[in-house]
């Protein structure tokens, strides 16, 4: 009987591709790294270049120790004279940041100015001058009208009464065609107030200023000449303690300033 004859196995001739493909990624690293080895950063080599060249090109350093504090027979060291004066700042011993210079005209002083101003603001308001609502407070320099609120407006409110418009007309008249600063502030009592329209007494207080402003400018008063100023509760006049007393604190304080006088010295 016949042997079956046993088929030999296939030799696999493809093997050298793992070698090959092995040494193409290495020559590919090899490659990589000398790339990477080839990029010398330009800053980095210069400072290498002229630290060298300096430490190749540095005189001599003596090992003695430097003495101090005895003078050198060879080196006397002379003082260097200034050659600079210094300068001599004449300041005042007492300045302050905020301090405002006053100048020799607003000094206080007669003000003729003043006088007939404050004569025509007295005709113009004669009648209500004999009430407690309304006075009048001259001083060199400038003028103040208090009204009470109760003559403008009604209670919590910003809206001119009937009875006010013929009073600041009269006002407005006096102070129409002149070039004073007119400053309207406005003032309340410490009762709280709080809705749709005044969340505060500072809001009120504010918006009853502004109304007269606003007045004043729609009578021919010069805008620009014109300011208005809500204080609130936080300057009263008298105690809050009593009706007259909160009574007294609603008002509106008209203030006329003299012609070249700084508002900012009133208060001083």
């Amino acid at each position: 009987m016949a042997r079956k004859r046993v088929s030999e196995e296939h030799e696999n001739h493809e093997r050298w591709l793992v070698s090959y493909a092995d040494f193409i990624t290495l020559l590919f690293a090899f490659f990589v790294v000398m790339y990477s080895i080839s990029s010398v950063n330009e800053g980095k080599f210069r400072v290498l270049s002229h630290s060298l060249v300096a430490s190749f090109t540095s005189q001599s350093r003596s090992m003695d120790p430097v003495q101090f504090g005895t003078a050198s027979t060879s080196f006397p060291i002379a003082p260097t004279p200034l050659s600079r004066t210094p300068i001599k700042l004449d300041l005042p011993q007492n300045m302050s940041k905020d301090a405002i210079k006053v100048e020799p005209s607003q000094q206080k002083k007669n003000s003729p100015e003043m006088d007939e101003l404050g004569q025509k603001i007295n005709n113009a308001l004669k009648a209500l001058l004999e009430t407690e609502l309304v006075s009048v407070r001259k001083s060199d320099n400038w003028l103040e009208i208090e009204i009470s609120s109760k003559v403008l407006f009604p209670s919590g409110s910003s809206n001119l009464s009937p009875s006010a418009r013929p009073l600041l007309r009269g006002l407005s008249n006096v102070l129409k065609n002149r070039n004073n600063k007119i400053h309207v502030e406005g003032f309340t009592d410490n009762l709280p107030i709080k809705n749709s329209i005044y969340p505060s007494n500072w809001e009120l207080s504010a918006a009853r200023a502004a109304t007269v402003v606003r007045l004043f400018s729609s009578y021919g008063v010069t805008p620009k000449n014109l300011a208005s100023i809500g204080y609130g509760e936080f300057q009263p006049k008298v105690p809050n303690d009593t009706p007259a007393g909160r009574a007294t604190n609603r008002r509106v304080v008209i203030v006329i300033i003299a012609v070249g006088f700084d508002p900012r010295l009133r208060n001083r």
